[in-house]
């Protein structure tokens, strides 16, 4: 019955996609993707690749009843942005039971990217482990010849073990060697909320590595990446240096907004200053988007406003980020991209694609029906 009302849904939405009155360059948020086939784009938490004239997006798989990977990471293709052709799973999960990877492991948040000096195409992705919960907390990586894959699983860890973040100074240290976590059994109390500040998670974690959930991946104008995670338990996000290859973690990071309780990380720079736009965590429910920007990517970076006006600005109109990138050609277009989770019934997530205009120097966010490319140069 499901797939059934999901199919009339389709039908519906392409009725109402192919009217006179509609452009066919235009994106509705909220509403169903169809692909090349005329089935709903299965892409959820995705990231988008731009290579040699075509866009690639990639995404979590889902099922009906599932969140778990029980196929893997999909990938389409696009010369338009509108118009995507299935390329079929880039990364596929594994039934060997031992595998990182086995069906029935959660793989969530892909990204691609490119590496000009070796030729290959890296995957990064956040991981849990079949049977696990949400504990393991790790990135995983796989590689590619090209970039509909198929990509090969390399290995799964979580980050920089062993290492502190490289702006920790003599006297931020001095504190951390104080934190202990069995003075701080109870937590959201507000000397919890301190410690957690000041490191007592990432003191926890250092020896095992540091824990990695939503994630994303930014190369910066110099080719240099950056891994960009939710870690300390979703407490606070991470930032750390991808060596050359972009295949491993070179061990230097910083932590961003100690105990600000972020996920769901986009970034995007524009004119020198880089943008984030995040989530707060509460599961699969809406909330209030948040706005950071910094003069370099290891900070400081500062808290703004909720990026979002509007009707709903307060739940992100029903939708958590995922990815921002620039369209090719356009002066000034970057679109957000986000996710209306639908965690009874996964596979009818959908895509939230909005324009990120500027308003007083700030990126800001405004509800469209339905907005076209070609009004933007």
């Amino acid at each position: 019955m499901k797939t059934l009302l999901l199919s009339i849904s389709m039908i519906m939405s392409c009725i109402f996609t192919t009217s006179a009155d509609v452009s066919n360059d235009s994106i509705y948020p909220g509403k169903i993707w169809p692909d090349d086939r005329g089935e709903h784009i299965n892409a959820h938490g995705g990231g988008m690749l731009y290579k040699d004239g075509t866009y690639y997006w990639y995404g979590e798989h889902k099922a009906e009843s599932s969140n778990n990977a029980l196929v893997g990471v999909t990938c389409y293709s696009s010369k338009d942005l509108i118009n995507w052709k299935y390329q079929g799973v880039a990364l596929s999960v594994s039934d060997d039971e031992k595998s990182d990877i086995v069906k029935g492991s959660i793989i969530e948040r892909p990204k691609v990217v490119f590496n000009k000096k070796s030729g290959k195409y890296v995957m990064w992705f956040h991981l849990e482990l079949k049977d696990k919960g949400y504990s393991a907390a790790r990135a995983g990586m796989a590689i590619s010849d090209t970039p509909q894959g198929p990509f090969k699983f390399i290995s799964s860890s979580r980050i920089n073990a062993g290492k502190l973040p490289y702006d920790m100074d003599g006297k931020k240290r001095a504190i951390l060697d104080t934190l202990n976590l069995d003075n701080y059994k109870k937590w959201w109390t507000p000397e919890w909320q301190d410690a957690i500040k000041k490191g007592l998670f990432l003191k926890r974690d250092i020896q095992s590595g540091q824990m990695s959930r939503d994630m994303t991946i930014f190369i910066d104008d110099d080719e240099k990446a950056y891994h960009i995670y939710s870690s300390e338990d979703n407490l606070t996000l991470q930032i750390a240096e991808l060596s050359d290859d972009y295949q491993r973690h070179t061990g230097k990071y910083i932590r961003m907004i100690p105990a600000g309780n972020n996920e769901a990380p986009a970034i995007f720079k524009k004119d020198g200053k880089y943008w984030m736009i995040t989530s707060g965590c509460t599961g699969w429910a809406p909330n209030e988007a948040r706005l950071f920007s910094a003069d370099n990517i290891f900070g400081p970076w500062t808290q703004h406003p909720n990026p979002c006006v509007g009707n709903d600005a307060e739940k992100t109109f029903g939708a958590q980020s995922t990815f921002i990138f620039k369209v090719e050609g356009k002066r000034d277009l970057y679109i957000f991209m986000a996710d209306v989770w639908r965690p009874k019934n996964p596979i009818d997530g959908r895509y939230m694609w909005l324009p990120i205009e500027f308003s007083n120097g700030k990126p800001i966010l405004q509800w469209r029906d339905s907005w076209s490319l070609s009004s933007y140069k």
